[in-house]
């Protein structure tokens, strides 16, 4: 999803602690898709209560959100609103690419091919009404900030992260950026050792930070001569050029200074690039929205977890771990602002 950008400079990888004080706007879809994914068990079925529900994405947002509080980090949920036409495309293309994985997760299930069938069931991962509904409630239960953008996630994180409400957006993808959010977090709730798709082989997962001017500086180009690149690639919104990846399409853009005069160069057109340069440029956001954190509604979310077969020991450990680690939080902010009168 979104655009990769991996390949053009190097980011800062940092620990968890380095965010504390700070708040972040998650980008809720991108995070909870990740939950889907990665929570499984090894013949790649998501985590189910005795009803068949899934509660892979339940399970991450009790257990990992409580430990980025743990580290002095507040988390606010920023979940999409309607998607813009002209990513219709792909998202027909990503369901066929999940209605394909599903039947060769199942083929590979039935030929006892345990390593496949995780691989294949990590791509059929779906936003059902049901697990937004629920994902959202118990975020709500926990106190945290729920922000409903009017279009894309992304583009009302980047949006709050500019205004100053919050320190920085996070996301696995790089669309932040194009969004114009100064400060990018990457890998915030999948820390650790992480199989490599397809691949029989592990990479640890460190969180990255990337500052955005720093990010341009770094390329010798503006935010907006980034967006014409990125829509030279293909974007949610385009399918970009064919043969051009991150370094031809940054090469071409800082030999001809924009997308028309590179398009025009290479004897190419995108017929709506100008309408997907606003996307990324002139979004729509909410003003609508209070990231103070509320109080934990401990009895809901107990009764709201055991009903998904949860344990109620580890429940409450964990609700016991936020409210812990939140005092401490404050404890701190208090020390600090009396050590600045000395």
């Amino acid at each position: 999803m979104g655009v990769n950008l991996s390949g053009l400079t190097e980011f800062k990888t940092i620990e968890l602690s380095d965010l504390c004080g700070k708040t972040v706007a998650i980008d809720a879809y991108n995070t909870i898709y990740q939950f889907l994914s990665i929570i499984r068990q090894p013949d790649g079925n998501p985590l189910n209560d005795k009803n068949g529900r899934i509660t892979s994405h339940l399970s991450g947002i009790l257990y990992r959100t409580s430990n980025l509080i743990a580290q002095g980090i507040e988390p606010s949920f920023v979940f999409d609103g309607k998607p813009n036409v002209l990513k219709k495309a792909t998202l027909d293309k990503r369901k066929d690419i999940r209605d394909k994985a599903t039947i060769e997760w199942e083929t590979a299930k039935e030929e006892g091919d345990i390593k496949k069938a995780f691989s294949k069931a990590q791509q059929t991962s779906r936003m059902t009404p049901e697990i937004r509904t629920s994902a959202k409630e118990l975020i709500d239960y926990l106190g945290l900030p729920i922000i409903d953008a009017p279009s894309d996630g992304e583009a009302q994180a980047a949006y709050m992260c500019k205004k100053g409400d919050v320190y920085a957006s996070a996301s696995q993808d790089f669309d932040s950026i194009l969004f114009g959010a100064p400060t990018l977090v990457r890998n915030l709730t999948i820390t650790g050792r992480r199989k490599i798709p397809g691949k029989e082989q592990y990479r640890d997962v460190k969180t990255e930070l990337i500052n955005s001017q720093e990010f341009f500086d770094s390329l010798d180009i503006t935010r907006e001569q980034l967006v014409d690149v990125c829509i030279l690639m293909g974007t949610d919104f385009n399918p970009g050029i064919n043969g051009i990846g991150p370094k031809k399409g940054l090469k071409l853009i800082k030999e001809n200074g924009d997308l028309e005069h590179a398009l025009h160069t290479i004897g190419e057109e995108i017929p709506e690039y100008q309408d997907i340069r606003d996307i990324f440029l002139n979004s729509t956001y909410s003003d609508d929205y209070d990231l103070k954190p509320k109080n934990i509604d401990r009895d809901a979310v107990i009764e709201m977890m055991k009903g998904y077969d949860f344990s109620q020991d580890r429940i409450e450990n964990t609700l016991n771990k936020i409210e812990d680690s939140r005092k401490a939080n404050i404890a701190k902010k208090k020390q600090r602002s009396l050590d600045s009168w000395f």
